[in-house]
């Protein structure tokens, strides 16, 4: 499959991080547009971190979403030809027989990205498993055993078509994004009980290709778009009207995957290129700015993806040995 958020079927750009430094932060801004651009600072943030690995392989887990009730939402499986990317959700306890598989029937891929507090997930799949890891992606929500297939309507995707489903609130509203054949992103929401699309857009620029990530019981949306300004990938909160830009000073990209109703924001940000690139997982709240969160087994390669109404973080980090692990991060 094709991701820009999270590694697995195929990605676009991959996510790794880490953390528990604080940055300097900016106030919530009430114009059409502002900017949250902050300076690592020198404070810490305390987390207790717990490392949280489906047995069915244990090189490859990423944690991608949790709800106020603790169940959490992944994979396992790095989406290499024979190591497809298999979804599941994780109950508490947090044991090896919590484990329950949750894969699109018929699919060779799934990847289980975010659920709301109804028992709703939404995810996506594909029906490939390449070599490449270029496969095509289909966003779905499920609910009770049930399966359904949601595509953003469009006469101009991607082949393979790249469509994927990455967060849902209680009221039934899912966020996510299709790529079209320019290879640019679209952001859109879906109600799953109307059935119907809207997209989700920069105000400043409609064009610049962007996906949205996470959405909250206010509607309010968090993601990843390209700034016209910069050129580089950045993250972004969208309340109402109201477009703020979240990239942390000195990072070549940030990304905004998860977000609760406190307007708590989850993310990666990355520092340097290429090889000398590191990542570092994120938090950042209105009027308190940007936190660096990294889990003490993956510093500098550690992605925070979901976060609940309590403040608990999952995510993803690569350890010593190479591996991808999952962990839950409780504050």
């Amino acid at each position: 499959m094709s991701k820009i958020t999270r590694k697995g079927l195929r990605l676009t750009a991959a996510t790794l991080a880490t953390g528990a430094l604080a940055l300097a932060g900016t106030t919530l801004a009430a114009g059409a547009a502002s900017a949250a651009q902050v300076t690592p600072a020198a404070q810490r943030t305390n987390y207790s971190f717990i490392t949280l690995d489906n047995m069915n392989d244990v090189t490859f887990n990423q944690l991608l979403g949790i709800n106020n009730h603790g169940v959490i939402a992944g994979y396992f499986g790095s989406g290499a030809a024979g190591a497809p990317n298999k979804g599941y959700r994780l109950y508490s306890p947090y044991g090896q027989g919590n484990y329950v598989n949750e894969n699109f029937p018929g699919s060779e891929q799934t990847q289980v990205t975010g659920l709301n507090d109804n028992g709703v997930t939404v995810g996506f799949w594909s029906s490939m498993n390449t070599a490449s890891m270029v496969n095509n992606n289909f966003g779905f929500w499920a609910q009770n055993g049930h399966y359904h297939t949601a595509d953003f309507p469009t006469g101009d995707a991607a082949s393979p078509p790249v469509d994927q489903l990455l967060g849902v609130n209680d009221h039934d509203v899912a966020v996510g994004f299709w790529t079209d054949a320019q290879g640019n992103n679209h952001g859109y929401e879906y109600n799953i009980n109307s059935h119907r699309y809207s997209t989700v857009t920069d105000p400043a620029d409609p064009s610049a290709s962007l996906s949205a990530n996470a959405i909250n019981n206010y509607g309010d949306v968090a993601g990843t778009y390209t700034n016209p300004s910069t050129g580089n990938m950045d993250g972004f909160l969208k309340i109402g009207r109201t477009f703020i830009d979240l990239s942390v000073r000195g990072a070549s990209s940030t990304m905004a995957l998860g977000v609760n109703d406190h307007d708590e924001v989850v993310g990666t940000y990355t520092v340097g290129t290429g090889s000398s690139a590191v990542m570092h997982g994120f938090t950042w709240r209105p009027g308190h700015g940007f936190t660096t969160v990294d889990d003490p087994h993956g510093v500098g390669t550690t992605t925070i993806n979901g976060v609940n109404d309590a403040g608990d973080l999952v995510g993803f980090y690569v350890d010593a040995a190479g591996n991808t692990d999952g962990f839950l991060a409780l504050p």
